[in-house]
Parts: C-alpha cells; structure tokens; sequence
C-alpha cells in the first residue's frame, strides 16, 4: 500500500504529463504512439514532443502504436472504429497479463458474463484484444529489458476470504459489536463525503436489527443517536470533520449524561468543507481536545480496510462498558481502500454484554461502578428507575442539578480519571516490526499503517534496525508507550498533518519526537517514509 506506481501505461500526451510524476525513477513507461499526434501533444501543454527531447531519459520507454493493433486485433466483430478504440485498454491489459504472470482466463469469463448474451460482438471484440495484447509480449514484440515479473502466491493464513473495503469492515464491525454488546444498534446520519457509504450499507442491515435514520442535519443526526443511547440501544453516528465540527455540542452533552455514544470520522482534507474527495488525518486534535469545558473521549483509529472490523468492535466495547462517547478515525483513504479479508468467525468473538439496570433499591443515575466510573444505565420505563439527565452539571452523589463548586470539580475529575482509566483496560503497545528499542522508531496511526511497514521492512532488510510502532488508542495511550518510546534515541512521526500526532506525544512524555508531516490530500508513498528514515539515520 502507499507505493508508487511501476508501470504507467499512457494513452495520450495529456496522460503522461499528469502522471509521469508518480513514477518510480527508471520505471516503464508504455505509451501508445497512434495518439501522439502534433495536435495532441501540443492541446497536454508540451513544447516539443516528450518521447523525442529527452525529457523520458530517467525512464523505460515502451512506445507502441496501440490503436493501430487494437483495430487490427478486432477487425470483422462489426464493431465502428470509434468502438474498436474502445477497446484499447483491454490490448494493454492483455500485455500487462503477460507482463506480470497472471492468468487470463477470470478477465474472459468475466467479459463473457457481462456481454455474451446481449452484445456477444461486444464480448468478442474485448476477448481478442485481450488476447492479442497477450500475445504481443508472448511473441517478443516488446524489448528485451521489459521481461515477465511474476508474483508469487501469498502466504497467507488458511480460510474464506473476500475482498472488503474500510467502510464496508466498519460498518459490519460495528453491527457485530451492538450483537456482542446484546443491544440494538441505531444510526443516525447526516450524508457527507466520505462518510456517505457506510449510511448506505448499514441501511441494507435491517435483518440484524439494525434502525438507520437520515436525518435532515448532523446536529439532528447525533442527537438522534444519543437519544437511541438513552432509550437503551447504542446509539452510532458518523461523518467527517465539519460535520464532527457541528456535533461538538452534542457530543458535550453525551459526556454529560454520560451515555454510550460511537462517533465515527471519516477524515478528508482541508478545514471548512476543504476538499472533500480528498484524504488527511488533520482531526485528531478535533477528537482528542476539540469541545469545551474540559470534555475527554476516548479515541481510536483504523490502519486498514480490514482492521476497521476490530476497530469498530473494540469502540462498542469501550462506549457500552465505560458510558462514554468513542469517537472512531478513519480517513478517506481507508473508506474507499480495499483489501482481502479472511472472514471471520463470530462466535469466536467474546462477548460484552452491556449492564442495564433493574433494581430500583438505592438507586440514583449516578452511582457508579467502582472499577471504571461508569454510571448506571437506567433504561427509560424500568419500574423504579425514573430520573433525570441533561448537559446541566449534575450532583455527584444525587444527579440533581448542581452549581457547588467542590462538586463540579469532582466531577470534571471524575469524567477525566473515568477515561483516562481505560487505559488499564486495553492492551499494551507493541512493536508492529523491528527491534524494541534502538536508534530509531517510526511512530504511526491511521492509514500510514500501509506506507510505515513496507518502508521498515525495506530498511530492516538491510540490516538497519529500525522499529515501527503504530497505535489503535490514541486517546488514552496505553500504559507502556512512554516507557517504549524512550528506548529509542530518535523518533519519527509520519502523519497527514501539519504535526498533531507528534504535539501530542510532546506532551505527554516529554520526547523529542519529530514530525514527518504531508498535507497535499493524498497518501504517503513508501519511497516518501523510506527518505525520511534514511535521513534521520543519517543524521
């Protein structure tokens, strides 16, 4: 994940000038020469022609006047010309096949499904294509530095696998944890990119109790969740960072009441609306300290499509166990990725249930559990245990309202110390790969999970020993990772953020972390971390 590309095949000048930046230095470039007209290179903005001046010396050039092979390939299906050029990309495709060892076959079958019985010229024009695009490399048309790179079988666990994205794994997650929690899930929502999908695919999961509802705001959104939350389910809302922006006040009023609440970010780019297509990982700050009157959430964050699945389970756990709102990152990048994913199996998965309480004897809304704070959850209608909650300050031993100054200290310090002992209640951080302890960690959260490995591994490869530490609590941290982190002599930081991660770390520990930060909307590439490890090294 987070690599540069090694091949760019360019169907015209305009693609070229876009996205020949992206290559690796002395990567393959395959370029179709039948539109490499004057006309075209001139309309992508080139004084002269790119294959011509020596401005590709840095690079493999393939040039291949695809289009003129493509017609050939497809002459007598019936197809126009303007539909035989049509299937260009699968001529490429079929070279591409023989370029990297896979099988061809699924690409046929699939293209028979789609057009066989309908449009079977269709179907047939993209099968030859297909097939002599293969046969180009196959014959030896191509020079004799492009060669086959095969890739070998994954080993990978044994089990069922599909592929899934970030929000698909969330949303599934998320429904699993209400299961294991034994309550109903309920989503409020507000639609925004790009937290729109999981609305979607939660709103085809009516079969396992789930209630979604659109509501017409994202105020009305979440408190429309802490109602649910209230009434005794959990209540679930999601959306990205100006629309967490809105629910500030709200989210405020589920610490007040103290009440289960999931949050779900899925971060894009820029302040205001930004751009919102676009991924960062520039909330965090806004999830750990962004609402008034010292308010404290737990925080996690995802690392990958399939890891927002146990993400979303643990945020549950936490919200129902400790009343109080999780707010769950992820990001853009994470939503739309995808990946495979061995599916696992539920029953496996330890239950939670959440306590709700019936006996009136004693009762007030805020008596709580020694161990971790919470209070008690009361669910409305339970005989006997009539109260009430609001954002007002409430008094600590009666839940009536309550201006004394000593108690709202106490429970300012209690809604504190109640999240900050969460900590005792989650696993210890672990080295992700490399040594534990030495002359360098790189320190991630989020979707840099990807970039952050490979480019440890790359480096450890090379007998550099370089550790890399990615965290799922960012809020609170877990016991050990002050301990941890000074058992290195330098540490990096890789976020998509001008440096909030690093801040944070700062402060708490007292590090001299140091921030490796990328704010252009897109993700990190592993050449991008590999520099910045080499560099620090150096120094």
């Amino acid at each position: 994940p987070g690599d540069a590309p090694d091949v760019l095949v360019a169907m015209n000048p305009a693609a070229l000038k876009v996205h020949i930046g992206d290559l690796k230095p002395n990567g393959l470039v395959i370029v179709d020469t039948g539109s490499f007209t004057d006309r075209n290179i001139k309309k992508a903005g080139y004084d002269a022609d790119p294959l011509a001046d020596g401005s590709m010396k840095h690079y493999r050039v393939l040039q291949i006047d695809i289009s003129k092979l493509t017609l050939a390939a497809v002459e007598g299906t019936g197809l126009s010309q303007r539909e035989a050029l049509r299937c260009k990309n699968m001529w490429t495709l079929g070279l591409m096949l023989w370029m990297f060892g896979r099988d061809r076959q699924p690409i046929i079958d699939g293209i028979n499904r789609k057009f066989r019985a309908k449009m079977p010229e269709i179907a047939d024009a993209n099968i030859n294509a297909l097939n002599a695009g293969h046969i180009h490399g196959e014959a030896g048309e191509v020079p004799a530095n492009v060669s086959v790179f095969a890739i070998p079988r994954a080993a990978v666990p044994a089990g069922q696998y599909r592929a899934v994205t970030g929000a698909e794994a969330l949303s599934w997650g998320l429904v699993v944890g209400a299961q294991k929690a034994h309550l109903k899930l309920f989503f409020g929502s507000y639609p925004i990119t790009p937290a729109s999908s999981i609305l979607h695919i939660l709103s085809n999961l009516r079969q396992y109790g789930v209630v979604t509802f659109q509501a017409e705001d994202e105020i009305a959104a979440v408190c429309s969740a802490i109602g649910a939350s209230y009434a005794g389910s959990l209540g679930v809302t999601s959306s990205s960072g100006p629309g967490i922006a809105l629910k500030g006040e709200a989210i405020g009023l589920a610490i007040s009441t103290e009440l289960p609440l999931v949050v779900v970010n899925s971060q894009r780019a820029g302040p205001s609306t930004g751009m919102p297509t676009k991924t960062e990982q520039s909330d965090l700050f806004q999830a750990v300290w962004g609402r008034n009157g010292d308010a404290p959430v737990a925080v996690l964050a995802t690392s990958s499509p399939s890891d927002c699945f146990e993400t979303a389970i643990e945020a549950v756990r936490i919200a129902t166990k400790y009343m109080t709102p999780v707010m769950l990152l992820t990001d853009g990048y994470l939503a739309n990725a995808s990946e495979p994913w061995r599916i696992p199996n539920v029953d496996e998965i330890v239950p939670f249930p959440a306590m709700q309480r019936t006996d009136p004897n004693g009762f007030h809304p805020y008596l709580r559990d020694e161990k971790t704070l919470a209070r008690n959850w009361a669910v409305p209608g339970t005989p006997g245990l009539q109260h009430r909650i609001g954002g007002i300050e409430k008094n600590f031993n009666s839940g009536h309202i309550s201006y004394d100054p000593a108690n709202h200290q106490k429970m300012t310090d209690m809604r504190m110390g109640k999240v900050a002992g969460i900590a005792n209640d989650i696993p210890d951080q672990a080295v992700a790969h490399g040594p534990d302890s030495g002359e360098l960690a790189v320190v991630g959260w989020g979707s840099t999970f990807g970039p952050i490995h490979r480019a440890v591994m790359n480096v450890n490869e090379e007998g550099l020993g370089v550790a890399h530490i990615h965290l799922r609590h960012i809020w609170p941290f877990p016991r050990n990772l002050g301990a941890l982190l000074k058992r290195y002599k330098k540490v990096i930081v890789p976020e998509m953020n001008a440096g909030q991660l690093v801040n944070v770390l700062r402060a708490e520990y007292l590090v001299p972390a140091i921030g490796v930060n990328k704010v252009s909307g897109q993700p990190f590439k592993v050449a991008e971390i590999d520099a910045a490890i080499r560099g620090h090294l150096e120094k």
